[in-house]
């Protein structure tokens, strides 16, 4: 069943590892297929070195294994709260990569500080509330999905326009249209956030970059009106 998906999500699976994102299993990726209202994830805890297409798990919007010999991702209750409520993502990424992380840790949005976070994610990446301890030991992993989806709402951001997150004292969460687009958001938050980490080092008293400077490089690159690139 969706040999293709899988592949994809395998692919960019192996992805994280390439791009330095995760140690050890900290980390995964999933794809959706929307008409079937299903997707793929790794499965939980399977070193990427021994991580092959078939091992991919294939789980419905409720969280439930459809297919797979193994057990899926323990975040995959998150993914499928976001799958569900977000729908126009076709990809999710989770993982502890250092900077972001480290931003999460803190329970610090990262500031929009120049051009490179401008081009990619319009305005600021959202650190979100701690979840209750109700929340944490009621259902962790689905309550963080809830979470996301319900302060993207409070915020008015629209997740296409700011296609990651992080989660207090968790890590950060990524998305795009598909599973490679997903983890492309992951890197470059990666890079955003050791980016705003260094410069604050600089200059503690740094301001967010000037709005104009934001909205020009965001919308040269997104909406109606973008130009850059090959057309």
């Amino acid at each position: 069943m969706l040999e293709e998906l899988k592949q994809k999500v395998y692919e960019a699976n192996m992805l994280l590892p390439e791009f330095k994102l995760v140690t050890f299993t900290w980390g995964n990726v999933s794809a959706v297929d929307r008409e079937k209202k299903l997707f793929a994830i790794k499965p939980s805890g399977v070193p990427y070195e021994d991580l092959k297409p078939e091992d991919m798990v294939i789980v419905d919007f409720e969280g439930n294994k459809v297919e797979g010999k193994m057990n899926p991702s323990s975040d995959t209750p998150t993914h499928a709260v976001l799958y569900k409520h977000f729908e126009e993502i076709g990809g999710i990424v989770h993982t502890h990569s250092s900077y972001a992380t480290s931003w999460a840790q803190a329970g610090r949005s990262i500031p929009c500080y120049g051009t490179t976070h401008a081009d990619y994610y319009y305005g600021e990446v959202p650190c979100l509330r701690v979840l209750s301890a109700e929340e944490i030991n009621e259902a962790y992993e689905y309550n963080t999905g809830k979470l996301i989806v319900d302060e993207f709402k409070r915020m008015n951001k629209d997740p296409m326009a700011v296609p990651a997150c992080l989660c207090t004292n968790h890590g950060p969460f990524a998305w795009g249209k598909d599973a490679v687009d997903a983890v492309h958001s992951a890197v470059v938050l990666e890079e955003v956030a050791k980016m705003a980490f260094r410069t604050e080092l600089i200059n503690p008293k740094v301001a967010p970059a000037p709005q104009v400077l934001q909205d020009k490089h965001y919308f040269r690159k997104h909406g109606a009106n973008a130009y850059y690139g090959q057309h």
